[in-house]
Protein backbone atom coordinates (compact mmCIF):
# COMPACT_ATOMS: atom_id res chain seq x y z
CA UNK A 1 0.00 0.00 0.00
CA UNK A 2 2.84 2.10 0.95
CA UNK A 3 4.26 1.49 -2.48
CA UNK A 4 1.22 3.12 -4.42
CA UNK A 5 0.76 5.62 -2.14
CA UNK A 6 3.89 6.95 -2.79
CA UNK A 7 3.72 6.71 -6.61
CA UNK A 8 0.09 8.49 -6.72
CA UNK A 9 2.07 11.34 -4.41
CA UNK A 10 4.91 11.31 -6.90
CA UNK A 11 1.50 12.54 -9.65
CA UNK A 12 0.64 14.91 -7.53
CA UNK A 13 4.18 16.14 -7.70
CA UNK A 14 3.82 16.76 -11.15
CA UNK A 15 0.28 18.37 -10.92
CA UNK A 16 1.43 20.87 -8.67
CA UNK A 17 4.64 21.24 -10.80
CA UNK A 18 2.47 22.09 -13.67
CA UNK A 19 0.05 24.19 -11.57
CA UNK A 20 2.75 26.39 -10.20
CA UNK A 21 4.04 26.93 -13.51
CA UNK A 22 0.53 27.78 -14.94
CA UNK A 23 -0.66 30.13 -11.59
CA UNK A 24 1.83 32.88 -13.29
CA UNK A 25 3.25 33.90 -9.75
CA UNK A 26 -0.30 33.11 -7.76
CA UNK A 27 -1.78 35.82 -9.66
CA UNK A 28 -4.54 33.17 -11.63
CA UNK A 29 -7.16 31.87 -8.98
CA UNK A 30 -7.63 28.47 -10.52
CA UNK A 31 -3.97 27.09 -11.09
CA UNK A 32 -2.98 28.37 -7.76
CA UNK A 33 -6.20 26.31 -5.90
CA UNK A 34 -4.47 23.00 -7.76
CA UNK A 35 -1.31 23.98 -6.78
CA UNK A 36 -2.10 24.06 -2.94
CA UNK A 37 -4.52 21.46 -3.25
CA UNK A 38 -2.21 19.05 -4.97
CA UNK A 39 1.20 19.92 -2.75
CA UNK A 40 -0.93 19.09 0.55
CA UNK A 41 -2.10 15.89 -0.77
CA UNK A 42 1.61 15.07 -2.24
CA UNK A 43 3.30 15.79 0.71
CA UNK A 44 0.50 13.92 3.05
CA UNK A 45 0.64 10.84 0.40
CA UNK A 46 4.74 11.09 1.04
CA UNK A 47 4.34 11.01 5.11
CA UNK A 48 2.28 8.26 4.74
CA UNK A 49 4.56 6.22 2.83
CA UNK A 50 7.44 7.35 4.39
CA UNK A 51 6.15 5.49 7.90
CA UNK A 52 7.27 1.64 5.87
CA UNK A 53 9.80 2.57 3.23
CA UNK A 54 13.04 4.46 4.24
CA UNK A 55 13.42 7.93 3.62
CA UNK A 56 15.87 7.80 1.06
CA UNK A 57 14.53 5.25 -0.73
CA UNK A 58 11.14 7.38 -0.54
CA UNK A 59 12.01 10.55 -1.62
CA UNK A 60 14.09 9.78 -4.40
CA UNK A 61 11.62 7.71 -6.03
CA UNK A 62 8.65 10.43 -5.00
CA UNK A 63 11.05 13.23 -6.93
CA UNK A 64 11.79 11.00 -9.78
CA UNK A 65 8.42 10.22 -10.63
CA UNK A 66 7.80 14.39 -10.08
CA UNK A 67 10.50 14.70 -12.39
CA UNK A 68 9.96 12.38 -15.18
CA UNK A 69 6.34 13.29 -14.87
CA UNK A 70 6.74 17.14 -14.80
CA UNK A 71 8.90 16.79 -18.07
CA UNK A 72 6.72 14.45 -20.28
CA UNK A 73 4.15 17.30 -20.06
CA UNK A 74 6.19 20.03 -21.00
CA UNK A 75 7.44 17.96 -23.77
CA UNK A 76 3.80 16.22 -25.06
CA UNK A 77 1.82 19.34 -24.21
CA UNK A 78 3.22 22.64 -23.42
CA UNK A 79 6.46 22.94 -25.92
CA UNK A 80 9.03 22.01 -24.63
CA UNK A 81 12.39 20.18 -26.65
CA UNK A 82 11.84 16.74 -27.11
CA UNK A 83 15.16 15.73 -28.41
CA UNK A 84 16.84 12.25 -27.78
CA UNK A 85 19.09 13.45 -25.13
CA UNK A 86 16.39 14.41 -23.01
CA UNK A 87 14.47 11.71 -23.67
CA UNK A 88 17.46 9.21 -22.73
CA UNK A 89 17.63 11.13 -19.38
CA UNK A 90 14.56 10.74 -18.39
CA UNK A 91 14.47 7.13 -19.21
CA UNK A 92 17.80 7.25 -16.77
CA UNK A 93 15.67 8.32 -13.84
CA UNK A 94 13.23 5.85 -14.88
CA UNK A 95 15.88 3.58 -14.71
CA UNK A 96 17.11 4.49 -10.94
CA UNK A 97 13.23 4.93 -9.67
CA UNK A 98 12.48 0.93 -10.53
CA UNK A 99 16.35 0.17 -9.18
CA UNK A 100 15.53 1.67 -5.55
CA UNK A 101 11.96 -0.05 -5.90
CA UNK A 102 13.44 -3.55 -6.87
CA UNK A 103 16.66 -3.19 -4.53
CA UNK A 104 14.51 -1.79 -1.59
Amino acid sequence: MAWLVLVLSGLLETAWAIALDRSAGFTRPLPSLVFTVSLVASMAGLAYALRDIPVGTGYAVWVGIGAVGTALIGMLALGESANLPRIASLLLVVAGVVGLKLFH
